[in-house]
C-alpha cells in the first residue's frame, strides 16, 4: 500500500524542523497530518482528531515522550492507537523504556522519508 491517503498521523515534537519535514513527507504520501509541539498540546488534539498513528519525540520539555505515550495508552479510547517513539538516541535502554510505556515502534532521528512512511504503513494497516 504505497498510497496513504486519508491516514491521520500525529507528529509530536518540540523541534519545528522535525515537524515540518515529517509534515512534508507524510503530506506527499497523502496523509492527513496533525502537528503538536509537546505532550500537553498533543493530548488536547488527540481527542479531537483521533489519529491512526502517533509519532512522539522522546526528549520534550514539560511532558516527555515516555510520559506522553503512557498517558495516551492509559486512555481506553486510544489504547489501541499505535505510538512510534522518535529519538536521536538509539540505546537499548531507551528502546526498552519505550516498550515499557507501551510504544509500538522506535524510530531513530534523523529519520528518512522511507523509514517514516514504512512505520506509518506498518501501523496504519493494523488500525
Amino acid at each position: 500500500m504505497s498510497n496513504l491517503t486519508g491516514v491521520k498521523v500525529m507528529v509530536i515534537d518540540d523541534s519545528n524542523t522535525i515537524r515540518r519535514s515529517a509534515e512534508i513527507f507524510l503530506g506527499q504520501a497523502g496523509c492527513e497530518v496533525i502537528l503538536a509541539e509537546d505532550g500537553f498540546d498533543a493530548l488536547a488534539k488527540i481527542a479531537d482528531y483521533h489519529p491512526n498513528v502517533i509519532f512522539v519525540d522522546v526528549m520534550m520539555p514539560r511532558l516527555d515522550g515516555y510520559q506522553t505515550c503512557a498517558l495516551i495508552k492509559k486512555n481506553p479510547r486510544f489504547k489501541a492507537t499505535p505510538v512510534v517513539m522518535l529519538s536521536s538516541k538509539d540505546g537499548l535502554f531507551d528502546r526498552a523504556r519505550g516498550r515499557m510505556v507501551g510504544s509500538d515502534e522506535y524510530l531513530t532521528k534523523p529519520f528518512t522519508k522511507d523509514s517514516l512512511l514504512a512505520a506509518v504503513r506498518s501501523h496504519a494497516c493494523a488500525v
